[in-house]
């Protein structure tokens, strides 16, 4: 499996829902319109379909490294759109979250 499908989907489904869930955010937290979260429901639905393109063919296991995946991602829009300042324990919780990811979805596994 190459390393590049896979990290690419993770990239577009990390905005898709992570987006999905701040569009959300801002009609119920912060009276956006409710047309705001209406275009979440839909980017959250996109997400589904960019996990679903994981070459990998096991749910749970692309499901879990998405996880680690997510994480890092809330701080990163949080950061870029947010202003939000991650003190060095989210990092570290980030970069350890990630190496995770890599071992979930990149380890050599025998048969494959």
């Amino acid at each position: 499996m190459t390393v590049l499908k896979p990290i690419v989907l993770f990239v577009l489904a990390a905005v898709a829902e992570i987006g999905g869930a701040w569009l959300i955010w801002q009609a119920v937290r912060e009276g956006r319109a409710w047309w705001w979260a209406g275009l979440g429901i839909i980017a959250l639905g996109i997400y589904g379909f960019f996990a679903a393109f994981q070459p990998d063919a096991h749910f749970g296991r692309v499901l879990a490294a998405y996880g680690g995946v997510f994480i890092a991602g809330s701080l990163a829009w949080g950061i870029l759109v947010d202003g939000f300042r991650p003190d060095r324990w989210d990092v570290i919780g980030a970069a350890i979250c990630l190496v995770g990811v890599g071992v979930i979805m990149f380890a050599p596994r025998p048969g494959a």
